[in-house]
């Protein structure tokens, strides 16, 4: 039976040595604790923020292997198995299946610019390699292709297991629209940080963010006040948390959060080449943020 996703899902980083050619098992570890123990609803693996783009096959499967069996069902998880090609992403969405993932994320991701066909056969042939939920990922900004509501919708409806819609162009008229044109059947999920409360006014059925690695008191009480239907408390939670929101989304997520973790008491490295860590000026500015917060 395949599990429902909602609330606060979140997302893991990849740990490295110093020199960033290895990986470091034991803090995915421990940063995975760190999310449980801090209430997500779901697990993440593998993401942008787990810079799983930059991870040879080897690494990335042995990501997977470790974070499914440390996660080891205590809460629901959706893996990221976006590829360049369709057949790499075949791969690791079987992979993923077999090591125990409940659902995986596709993001479309290409070199070359690709037309809707081409896209919606991609979703087609994952969708048949595999019995798991798919989640949706449209991300332009990362992936270079971005998807119309329209399409989506025809995604979902015509592929059997492409169950979830995650948004990231951070337009909250498309999750509108996924409302409006998906007749409220369609599960979407907020990608985009600081529009967390307005796209679960919206209706969103969760938060993608890696927001929980260092703030999870506060996304939990915004979900939670949503819940409530409790407006005020759901304003005045969300923008306490904001500045740092918006500072992770500009600042790069596997930096800001690598930082912050090491800040707080884990340290898990640099990102890989060629992306750079945190710098001075942003690291200074991060720890007056995190003093900020509860």
């Amino acid at each position: 039976m395949s599990k429902t996703f909602h609330g606060i899902i979140g997302y893991t980083i990849t740990p490295f040595s110093a020199d960033g050619e290895q990986l470091d098992l034991d803090a995915l570890g421990r940063s995975i604790d760190r999310l449980i123990d801090g209430g997500v609803h779901a697990i993440a693996p593998l993401g942008s923020t787990g810079e799983g783009a930059y991870l040879s096959d080897l690494e990335w499967q042995q990501v997977a292997a470790f974070s499914l069996r440390h996660i080891a069902g205590r809460v629901p998880t959706i893996v990221s198995v976006s590829d360049l090609t369709t057949a790499g992403a075949i791969r690791r969405a079987r992979f993923a299946q077999e090591h125990g993932a409940d659902a995986v994320m596709v993001l479309p991701a290409a070199y070359w610019k690709l037309t809707e066909a081409e896209i919606f056969e991609h979703y087609r042939a994952i969708g048949a390699s595999i019995k798991l939920p798919i989640m949706l990922y449209n991300n332009p900004a990362t992936s270079g292709t971005d998807m119309s509501v329209e399409l989506i919708l025809r995604i979902v409806r015509e592929v059997e297991n492409v169950t979830m819609v995650k948004e990231s162009t951070g337009d909250i008229q498309r999750m509108h629209k996924l409302q409006l044109l998906g007749e409220g059947k369609v599960p979407f999920y907020n990608g985009c940080n600081p529009l967390a409360l307005e796209a679960f006014v919206a209706g969103a059925s969760g938060w993608c963010t890696a927001a929980p690695n260092l703030i999870p008191t506060l996304n939990q009480q915004l979900y939670q006040a949503v819940q409530a239907n409790d407006l005020n408390a759901a304003k005045a939670v969300f923008y306490r948390q904001l500045p740092l929101l918006e500072f992770i989304l500009k600042g790069g997520l596997p930096a800001t959060i690598k930082a912050g973790l090491g800040m707080t008491g884990l340290p898990v490295g640099e990102p890989r080449r060629p992306v750079f860590a945190l710098d001075t000026a942003g690291q200074a500015r991060l720890q007056q943020l995190l003093k900020q917060m509860p």
